[in-house]
């Protein structure tokens, strides 16, 4: 393989003293290791031609003249003094105006570095932030391999435990499903979160440190007291060493990430929330209700933003219809009805059936300008990345408090197409007739994470079981990752279920 050519005008700045002249400009205006040459920059590292501090500010190699870049003023100065290379006093980059580009040199770069390490060494950073250079083995190990590393189905990166800090297992489990989350991984993983709060209190920077805690390769259980403190601080209702609920913890651990990212500026109109911040993206979906008057017909539709949806589950005091098994879309979600269980599309179903409004809950129609009996209907307007469902398994009444440990089957795969608002139309008589589009991936999810519950209201513990990669499942009991099936996961209770959309998905 032929090495191109660097660049040719490098050779004409080489003469003389060039290496010290160049290690001085690094000293004092670059790397800058001394307190004394940092105030000196400050002072002396205005543009020359405008005053300004910033603006990528560039100086000559030839002579001692400080321009900014993004006004051009160093494009002026180089054409009319054929002053030809610049250096940049942020990055210490070599710009050539005849290339117009950044250039490599070998020997510029080794004097760059040796003067980065010195400052560094200075101001008592030391090698923490050196550059990884491969090692002569390791480049003809590279040389050997050049199909790029695939995560093998042993790999335990991204796999650790959590040391529950008292009754702390309502967040242990919930952190689990967060940071086995496909796309929030990806998004703190690649550095993306710009903070404009003090650090110290912004729930979003302690989810970034905490992903990389998780992904560091490191098998320790991590202790996650500074989360649990800024939980405390943001969310008071769940201060204290009481043991709480998952499902309060993961809406009050949205919600606070969603205020300390959100993004005023992307306002998208398909959004429901008109936010663009990275929870709105992936976890909230637009739920329509459909509100009719059962003497005009007539139709009154909102949309409501949703971060999850909370299911009734038989045995609940709310009624739950009988339910024929098949014909209902149930079979097409992996869900049997062998053995009589209730599946999770048995719950969508009812959650997604009209619901008469009865006489007690008239609503004045915009149609019959009088208060009329209605029947109202959920349905799905927009699905989010990640769609999570709460089994509501903890009733609590003026009469009764107890735990519905009724078993609902729930698939590894789920189309959501039945549930649509753009399936309403499809519907006979509450019954909806599947069609199968093969092509149509868009509102197919994958189950990822499923949150259980086990123990009485009073006395319980949560654990999390997460999907590492295609069918490779873990059971987190808080400090305590153990290998589990897919069917430990299938035959598991079920709190929370998390499933992620498949087109957004990658093995």
């Amino acid at each position: 393989m032929d090495i191109p050519a660097g660049c040719p005008h490098v050779n004409g700045f080489k003469v003389d003293n060039w290496k010290q002249n160049l290690r001085v400009i690094y000293q004092c205006f670059v790397w800058s290791g001394s307190a004394e040459t940092r105030k000196r920059k400050a002072k002396s590292c205005i543009c020359h031609m405008c005053g300004a501090h910033l603006n990528r500010l560039h100086s000559c190699l030839y002579c001692v003249f400080f321009a900014c870049f993004a006004k051009k003023h160093i494009h002026e100065h180089a054409k009319s003094k054929r002053h030809n290379l610049a250096i940049d006093l942020l990055y210490g980059g070599i710009y050539c105006f005849m290339c117009q580009d950044y250039i490599y040199d070998k020997d510029m770069e080794q004097i760059a570095k040796e003067e980065q390490r010195k400052a560094w060494k200075m101001q008592g950073i030391g090698e923490k932030y050196s550059t990884w250079e491969p090692t002569k083995r390791e480049l003809e190990l590279l040389r050997h391999n050049p199909k790029r590393r695939r995560i093998t189905s042993n790999c335990t990166i991204g796999l650790r435990g959590l040391i529950n800090l008292g009754n702390t297992c309502f967040m242990n489990c919930i952190v689990q499903a967060l940071t086995h989350t496909p796309l929030l991984r990806d998004f703190f993983l690649s550095d993306r979160h710009k903070c404009e709060m003090q650090s110290n209190s912004c729930l979003v920077c302690e989810m970034s440190q905490l992903f990389q805690e998780f992904y560091s390769g490191h098998r320790s259980p991590h202790i996650p007291f500074r989360l649990l403190h800024l939980v405390w601080t943001h969310a008071r209702h769940l201060a204290g060493y009481e043991q709480q609920d998952a499902h309060e913890f993961l809406i009050a651990a949205l919600d606070v990430l969603h205020r300390h990212c959100k993004d005023d500026n992307g306002k998208k109109a398909n959004n429901p929330n008109h936010c663009n911040c990275i929870i709105d993206q992936i976890f909230t979906g637009g739920l329509q209700s459909d509100v009719t008057c059962q003497v005009c017909h007539g139709v009154s539709t909102t949309i409501d933003p949703f971060w999850d949806i909370s299911l009734d589950l038989p045995g609940s005091s709310t009624p739950f219809w009988p339910l024929s098994p098949g014909g209902d879309g149930s079979a097409l979600n992996g869900e049997s009805h062998t053995t009589g269980a209730t599946t999770l599309t048995d719950c969508l179903r009812r959650f997604t059936r009209p619901e008469h409004l009865g006489s007690s809950a008239k609503i004045k129609c915009s149609g019959c300008h009088s208060y009329q009996e209605s029947t109202k209907q959920l349905t799905m307007k927009k699905l989010p990345i990640v769609a999570c469902f709460h089994l509501k398994r903890f009733e609590h009444s003026a009469k009764l408090r107890r735990k519905i440990t009724t078993y609902v089957s729930f698939p590894l795969e789920l189309d959501m197409t039945p549930f649509m608002a753009s399936s309403k139309e499809s519907r006979m008589n509450g019954q909806y007739q599947q069609t199968v589009d093969p092509f149509n991936n868009d509102n197919k999810y994958s189950l990822f994470a499923v949150v259980n519950h086990q123990g009485t209201l009073e006395s319980g513990h949560y654990t999390t079981f997460i999907r590492q990669h295609k069918d490779q499942w873990f059971k987190c009991d808080d400090a305590i990752i153990t290998k589990a099936s897919i069917k430990d996961v299938l035959d598991s209770e079920g709190y929370l279920l998390f499933y992620h959309k498949q087109f957004l998905e990658y093995e």
